[in-house]
This record gives C-alpha cells, sequence and structure tokens, in this order.
C-alpha cells in the first residue's frame, strides 16, 4: 500500500485521541493506587501531591476537558518525580538502570499534548475550545 498523505491526516486526531485516552486511563491507576491503595498516605505529603495531580489530572486528560494546562502541569509532576526519585538515585542519562523510563515517557507525552491538545473524542474538540 502506497503512503497516502490524506488517509494519514485523516487519523491523525484519532490516533492522538487514542493515545490520550490510554495514556490517562494508565495514569490516573497510579495515582489511584497513590491515594486507595494504602491507608497510610499522608495526602499532604509529595506522594499525596502527586496521587491528586494524578488522579485529578487524568480524570481531566482522559474526558479532554482543559488538556492543554493539565498535560503541562502533569508533564512537570513527571519531570520532578524522575530528577527527585530516580536520577538522585545516579545514571541521570540511562532511566533503563535507574527505573525511570515511565516517568520519562509519560513527561514528554503529557508535554505533547500541553502542545498539540486533546485529538478527537474529547471534551474541549465538541466545545471548540484552543487551550
Amino acid at each position: 500500500m502506497a503512503f497516502d498523505k490524506a488517509f494519514f491526516s485523516s487519523w491523525t486526531q484519532r490516533a492522538q485521541g487514542l493515545l490520550r485516552l490510554v495514556t490517562a486511563f494508565l495514569f490516573m491507576q497510579h495515582g489511584v493506587a497513590k491515594m486507595f491503595g494504602a491507608s497510610h498516605v499522608d495526602y499532604f505529603s509529595l506522594i499525596g501531591a502527586a496521587g491528586a495531580i494524578e488522579v485529578i489530572g487524568g480524570a481531566l486528560v482522559l474526558i479532554g476537558l482543559w488538556v492543554r494546562p493539565a498535560a503541562f502541569v502533569m508533564s512537570g509532576e513527571m519531570a520532578f518525580a524522575y530528577f527527585l526519585a530516580h536520577a538522585s538515585q545516579g545514571h541521570v542519562l540511562q532511566p533503563m538502570q535507574n527505573h525511570g523510563e515511565p516517568a520519562v515517557l509519560y513527561c514528554f507525552i503529557f508535554l505533547f499534548f500541553a502542545a498539540a491538545g486533546a485529538g478527537a473524542w474529547s471534551v474541549d474538540a465538541a466545545r471548540g475550545a484552543k487551550a
């Protein structure tokens, strides 16, 4: 099959929306585990704040509401998490060795959504929002 630009451009928004849905769903699971998986979580700690960002921001990105600002905050959270929890263990430029790959991937995927928007199947797209 030849590469047809019209075909691929017609599916770009849908692929972006699908990436948003899957990423937000998986990201929310981390927050739910932090907030509700352990009964001893101090909600006013860094872990509690991270859990709140992951649940609330993940829900906003999942439904596609205010995706750009929510994704920007979550990208920053993941950058902070990487440098605080993973890079501090050594091997700063080798996330595979410090177990920081998920944080790096989430950081850059959410940075993409902060720049590109929600894609298809979102509240933002339904209401014609630019942000």
